[in-house]
Order: structure tokens, then sequence, then C-alpha cells
């Protein structure tokens, strides 16, 4: 089952999605797509750390997102991807956008077919206003079509704001 949830920054929507990790009785494995590159992502990448079991299995893979759920995906295993607009982001840094259309389209060929359970986390962003520049124009953009597509494809989607969890498709099980 692949499932979306979604949300604005400290909206609650990792800490759902670890939630739904550990309730879904499989071994999990975390696959983190960010990069310390400064002092306060560093200080973000420690609190989540510290806030999942040590009994999760750890994938940093801040790129080749589909290669990594394909290697990992298993009717025994919940997959927590945190978090594609990170994903995004990266790819959108390498100002190579053939990598880009084509990291998305092996994601999207991947969720298809993937057994398990996948639980993708992503930041909401086109609830605000429309950002000043290209390249973050750009970013909202290919956020909003990249979650409307695994919308599309997921069994269940989630907005979270303030904590609080709102089913937009699917059935809470």
């Amino acid at each position: 089952m692949i499932e979306l949830i979604l949300g604005g920054a400290r909206s609650g929507k990792s800490r759902l999605a670890e939630q739904l990790a550990k309730e879904s009785g499989l071994a999990v494995t975390y696959i983190a797509t960010s990069q310390p590159l400064d002092a306060e992502m560093q200080t973000r990448i420690a609190t989540h750390r510290a806030r999942r079991p040590a009994t999760w299995a750890l994938v940093e893979e801040p790129m080749a997102l589909a290669r990594v759920l394909r290697e990992h995906a298993s009717h025994a295993h919940c997959l927590l991807v945190d978090c594609l607009t990170l994903w995004l982001s990266n790819l959108l840094m390498l100002d190579d956008p053939q990598r880009l259309d084509d990291e998305r389209a092996a994601l999207l060929d991947a969720l298809a077919e993937l057994p398990g359970h996948i639980i993708l986390v992503s930041n909401e962003t086109g609830l605000g206003v429309v950002p000043l520049g290209e390249l973050t124009r750009r970013y909202v953009d290919e956020a909003g079509w990249l979650h409307q597509a695994i919308a599309a494809q997921a069994g269940r989607v989630t907005l979270t704001v303030a904590g609080l969890p709102l089913l937009l498709k699917g059935e809470r099980s």
C-alpha cells in the first residue's frame, strides 16, 4: 500500500508517518533524503534520529529514491520516506532537468509495483503565496505535480495541519 502524508512545516506529518510505521507491525526502514549541508539541517536530522526506534533500519539517499525503494521493499516491510520535497530540492539543485525527469519517472514507475507498506512524507507548498524567483516557482510547480501523480497512485492520502490528520483519500486502518 502506498500512503502519502502531506503538510506544511512543523505540521506533524513526520510524527504521523512514524506513528503509522510503528503501528504497521512490519519491520521498518526509514529512508532519509536530507543532506546535512549546514548546522541547522544537522540539528533537524539529529532530532528525527532521536525520535526513531533503534530497531528501524536507516538508508540515507538524497537522489536515487526509486532504486532504494526497489532494493528494500517487501511484503514484510514498511518503508518510510522523509521527505519527497527534500528529494525534489536535491534534484533541482543539480541543474540537470533530465536527471529530475528520469528520477521522477523511475519513482512513479516503482511505486506502481512495490510490495509492502510505503509511507511517503512531503511538504505541501501550494497553499501559500506564489514565491519570487524562477527556481522557487519551479520548485512549487514540481512539488505540486509530483504530489498529484503520487496521490493518484496512493491508497491513502492525508493532509496534516497543526498536528491533526485530515484524511483526503482512502480509509484509516
